[in-house]
């Protein structure tokens, strides 16, 4: 659960000098992980001081890999396609979604940086030994072992973790680019990736051709404060979509009603799963509470095939087996731990989100009223008083003012970034066009005919040159009335 938690904080800049030599890159395979195939790429590192305004004080590597164009003569600009998370990386995010890119990719280089504290860059990982769930005492969040697990995490870490945020990342970008010669860079930005892009163009606007920001996180929000209200939201809408079909009616005609009683009984008194290892079969007994099943079902929201389960899920907890949901939550929670750094997570919310909270504004009423609580919040508050807040420029949370082109991605039924966060953004972007898909969760790069929209724009650079239309023929996962899938 503490995993969970942690994927669910002002120090002067100088950007990097201009490259003096070009940066080799070797022949290489790099992969999305277990269960997906290496491709073929051009690799390399580049050393970097670890704070920029002190070179002398001890340097990162920063990893590289560059998929080449189909065309023998490729466009001068890479797509940069930049990972969420916070601490995510973005050369593992590639490989898993590269299908998406393959329209740009026909005449342009794919340029990927693993980010400072991700990946193969100078990783920053808490390895806090534990299950999720062990951060709960009697199915209740527990303050004190999460002071723990953070400061245990601090006390391990290979670097000083205040230089591992947004504002010092993207002269690294800028320096990768200049050792590789390349003109300028079109981003592509998912989730958190879309706060990095925006701010690459506010350092580097005169390097920056174009941007996508998929899934948007305008610079003056910051991230917590929303994020439990908004996932109910979300549940709220899907609760309703079921009811507004007489097929979910019928199969779960109190939908609303069980997802509530589930919420109480839980967080009154966890139930005690027993669940397989996927690997081994060894037999696992998991504490299934309030907190454990706040993760599945905002992990489940997120996108509209996972969505399709949610109402099945609710219904078969309601009757008694926990085991389907429990399996969801076990399984995205270790599969986030193993894909996201969260020590470079910690840097980022406890230097760039949670300082900036305004405790006057924040509703706890609506957030203890919603299915997530006060949870993260309360998490968040405890990791970030001890983790040290690092290096963010002065403009950081101003909204970006530029006549860059840049496509805006949301979904309506996104539980994290709505569309309504695309519109802050766009305040003082002067050629952006927002588009929405209907239904869809959070990121929509491989829903429908996005990966087509993305490639007209980019090699347009003119948001005006899209006809977003095939948006609306986007197929949404019908709900599952049983394990065999929806009715035919």
């Amino acid at each position: 659960m503490l995993r969970f938690l942690m994927l669910v904080a002002a120090l002067s800049l100088v950007p990097p000098a201009a490259a003096e030599t070009r940066l080799d890159l070797e022949d290489c395979r790099i992969d999305g992980g277990p269960g997906f195939p290496s491709i073929k790429a051009r690799c390399g590192k580049l050393a970097r001081p670890l704070n920029p305004a002190e070179p002398g004080a001890g340097e990162i590597d920063i990893r590289i890999a560059v998929v080449p164009a189909l065309d023998l003569t490729p466009e001068p600009d890479p797509l940069v396609p930049l990972a969420g998370g916070p601490g995510q990386a973005a050369i593992q995010t590639y490989v898993a979604y590269l299908g998406a890119f393959s329209r740009v990719r026909r005449h342009r280089d794919i340029l990927l940086v693993d980010q400072r504290g991700t990946g193969e860059s100078a990783r920053l990982d808490c390895d806090y030994g534990e299950e999720p769930g062990d951060d709960l005492v009697d199915g209740r969040y527990s303050r004190e072992k999460t002071l723990a697990f953070t400061e245990n995490c601090l006390a391990d870490l290979p670097y000083d973790p205040r230089y591992f945020t947004t504002s010092v990342a993207v002269t690294d970008l800028e320096a990768v680019r200049a050792a590789l010669g390349y003109p300028a860079l079109n981003l592509y930005g998912a989730s958190y990736g879309s706060r990095v892009a925006q701010h690459y163009a506010r350092r580097y606007p005169e390097t920056t051709r174009t941007m996508v920001l998929d899934g948007v996180v305008p610079p003056q929000l910051p991230l917590g404060p929303e994020i439990a209200t908004e996932a109910q939201r979300a549940v709220d809408s899907i609760l309703s979509r079921c009811a507004e079909q007489p097929s979910c009616r019928q199969r779960f005609p109190d939908l609303a009603g069980d997802f509530e009683n589930l919420k109480r009984s839980l967080d009154a008194e966890p139930v005690e799963v027993e669940l397989a290892d996927p690997l081994t079969g060894e037999i696992d007994v998991l504490s299934f509470g309030r907190g454990e099943f706040a993760g599945a079902i905002r992990l489940l929201a997120y996108h509209p095939n996972t969505i399709a389960l949610m109402p099945l899920l609710i219904s078969e907890a309601a009757d008694g087996n926990y085991l389907p949901l429990a399996a969801q939550f076990r399984m995205t929670a270790v599969t986030l731990a193993d894909s996201l750094a969260l020590g470079m997570h910690n840097s980022v919310m406890c230097t760039e989100d949670v300082p900036f909270y305004d405790q006057a504004r924040i509703d706890y009423g609506a957030l203890e009223a919603s299915y997530m609580g006060l949870l993260q919040l309360e998490a968040l508050d405890a990791i970030c008083s001890r983790w040290p807040a690092g290096a963010i420029d002065d403009d950081f949370r101003e909204p970006l003012a530029t006549d860059i082109p840049v496509l805006l991605l949301s979904g309506s039924a996104d539980p994290i970034t709505p569309p309504r966060y695309a519109e802050l953004a766009k305040a003082e972007l002067e050629r952006a066009r927002p588009l929405i898909g209907n239904g869809q969760g959070h990121g929509q790069l491989m829903v429908g005919c996005t990966p087509r929209l993305i490639g007209e724009f980019v090699a347009a650079a003119d948001p005006d040159a899209v006809d977003p239309e095939c948006m609306g023929r986007s197929f949404v996962m019908p709900f599952f009335l049983g394990f065999a899938g929806p009715d035919p």
